[in-house]
């Protein structure tokens, strides 16, 4: 089963459950996901599992954002509608390696590549994102980087 398969059996169930905030979570989703096929149409390429944990990735990091907007308005009753959606959106992500795996992982790539200074910090991330794609947060992933090229 793919990743959209398995979305659009969690709205159905969440339907027949009358869960409000996943049915509305996973109505944006689903219309990202269709935003996103229909806009691939045009270039006959089908969405993969890997499209999917982008654009979901991305739905996570919009929440975060707002959450963060919304923590300067001291709005914490969004903030925790955001919360609550970015944990629904999650489900169906890999799961994210720790800060500490993912300073291990990063430092393992920089000694196998010979990486010296900040300018290798896009090769750096090219390949954590190829190898990593989804089980990592690249916003964690970059500062780590950073740091540890600056040494």
């Amino acid at each position: 089963m793919n990743l959209i398969d398995k979305i659009d059996e969690k709205y159905k169930i969440s339907l027949k459950e009358k869960d409000s905030n996943t049915i509305n979570t996973l109505r944006l989703v689903r219309s990202a996901i269709k935003d996103k096929q229909i806009s691939l149409r045009q270039k006959q390429i089908s969405l993969e599992d890997a499209d999917i944990v982008s654009l979901l990735q991305h739905l996570v990091k919009q929440r975060k954002d707002s959450i963060e907007a919304f923590e300067k308005a001291n709005r914490n009753d969004l903030i925790e509608k955001e919360k609550t959606e970015i944990n629904i959106i999650k489900e169906f992500l890999p799961s994210q390696k720790s800060e500490e795996e993912t300073r291990k992982i990063i430092e393992k790539i920089i000694k196998e590549n010979n990486f010296t200074s900040i300018k290798d910090m896009g090769n750096l991330m090219k390949i954590i994102k190829s190898e990593f794609m989804g089980q990592i947060d690249m916003g964690i992933a970059g500062k780590i980087s950073k740091s540890s090229l600056v040494k």
